[in-house]
């Protein structure tokens, strides 16, 4: 085992004793603490840190657990048989629990440093100090390790920034977090416009942080963000799809969406939602608003939501549009719908790398809107046992409740799904009569010129 060492750093740090914290290691996902006391046992230091603290503290509970430590990545590795180190950018351990992941990270240090050769023992093991930058300060590279305070300097906000031990249960904090979090205030660390422009992202999560906690985001933190909201372009959209979906499921969907219309970074994630919205307004806008409502009630309850789902909504308006526009065209249903359908989804990839599984499941769900209005025995059992039927019938309602007159649609369908086989045949053969007699007066209409 290796000889204790009095980490070097924490001497800076304004420290809360087990008294004057409400953090109880009952708590704590207890796989986390499985990582944190193998890594002190090897005679490393390790801690809890980041968001899980931060909602501990404010007595939520986390949805996972981060672990910092003075042990290289290839050291936590070794510790680890279950262990994995990923990135390249960004090295960090994922230690695997079945389905739960414990993030475990070095702790960095400022890219100043990373040619310094430093007498203390964490940086001296650690080979390779890796770093870059692009002309625009974007970090390419992040691997440069250094002190616990180091690397509280190089965390993203104030409340990001503690750190909890089991020596002693304390908590760390180097950067006011506590202040803050009484405060209920999302403070960037160090100079804003030099923080966004190393990971320009810092901008969407302090959007989500605001909204998740109901926080003020500081001024000098909210005043750079729409000046340099443009350096979002610099991101790629695999990658802003990936935040996309932290702001939109995380339970806080609807006021996080309000929040990035009022900022420019809106239009770098939903361009042709904002566009469409502003075109069309009514039962479309309508229906965006009540589907993140929906998510966030979803996720209240326990339940899961879908990306599919939620891009059939935030596209609908931008669908809506083109269908409009395609009246001009001349086109055959089908075909307009098809070319609308494609175009809607074509103009957000440009801003998201949605997944083609989830593109594909977003235009079902839409394809089954006009199947679900054909009643006939045989269309009503194939569109029952689509996989799809339950989003299509979802995102039905959803129509309904946002102002679209469907003639009762909806409610047909919910009393077809709860009725006995008899109930059910007399369901579509009402419906068709209704449907034939709708059909015979449009053509009649249709011979008199009207």
């Amino acid at each position: 085992m290796k000889p204790e060492l009095k980490l070097a750093g924490t001497e800076k740090a304004k420290i809360i004793a087990r008294d004057g914290h409400s953090i109880s290691r009952k708590d704590i996902a207890p796989n986390a603490l499985k990582v944190l006391y193998r890594l002190t046992s090897a005679g490393y230091h390790a801690y809890i840190v980041g968001g899980g603290i931060r909602d501990l503290m404010l007595q939520k509970k986390p949805k996972d657990f981060d672990v910092a430590t003075d042990a290289a990545p290839e050291e936590v590795k070794d510790l680890f048989r279950n262990g994995r180190i990923i990135g390249r950018r960004f090295k960090i351990v994922h230690v695997r629990f079945g389905k739960e992941i414990i993030e475990v990270t070095t702790f960095r240090a400022d890219h100043a440093r990373s040619n310094e050769i430093s007498n203390h023992p964490a940086r001296r093991k650690i080979k390779g100090l890796d770093s870059a930058h692009s002309e625009s300060g974007l970090i390419l590279r992040d691997n440069v390790y250094g002190n616990i305070d180091e690397d509280a300097m190089r965390r993203d906000f104030t409340v990001n920034a503690l750190y909890y031990t089991t020596d002693g249960f304390r908590v760390l904090d180097f950067c006011s977090g506590i202040e803050d979090l009484k405060a209920k205030t999302i403070r960037i660390i160090g100079n804003p416009v030099e923080r966004y422009k190393e990971d320009p992202v810092r901008m969407l999560r302090a959007i989500r942080f605001s909204a998740k906690l109901n926080f003020t985001i500081e001024e000098n933190t909210k005043k750079p963000i729409d000046e340099l909201s443009y350096l979002l372009d610099s991101i790629s959209s695999a990658r802003l799809f990936d935040e996309t979906l932290k702001l939109m499921t995380g339970g806080y969907a609807e006021k996080t969406f309000e929040m990035l219309r009022k900022f420019q970074l809106g239009t770098y994630l939903f361009a042709p939602t904002l566009e469409a919205l502003s075109e069309s307004g009514g039962s479309p806008a309508n229906l965006v608003s009540l589907a993140l409502k929906n998510t966030d009630d979803r996720l209240a309850n326990g339940k899961s939501v879908t990306p599919a789902f939620l891009f059939a909504s935030l596209l609908w308006p931008v669908l809506k549009l083109h269908l409009a526009k395609s009246k001009n065209l001349g086109l055959p249903p089908q075909k307009a719908f098809q070319q609308a359908a494609q175009s809607a989804i074509s103009e957000q990839l440009h801003y998201t790398a949605i997944p083609k599984r989830f593109t594909l499941a977003t235009r079902e769900i839409w394809e089954l809107q006009e199947k679900l209005k054909v009643r006939t025995k045989r269309n009503v059992d194939k569109v029952f046992n689509n996989s799809r039927f339950r989003a299509a019938y979802d995102f039905l309602l959803l129509r309904e409740d946002s102002g679209e007159d469907l003639k009762g649609l909806g409610q047909w369908w919910t009393d077809f799904q709860v009725s006995d086989s008899e109930t059910k045949l007399r369901l579509i053969t009402t419906a068709n009569k209704s449907q034939n007699r709708h059909k015979g007066k449009k053509q009649l209409a249709r011979g008199r010129g009207e």
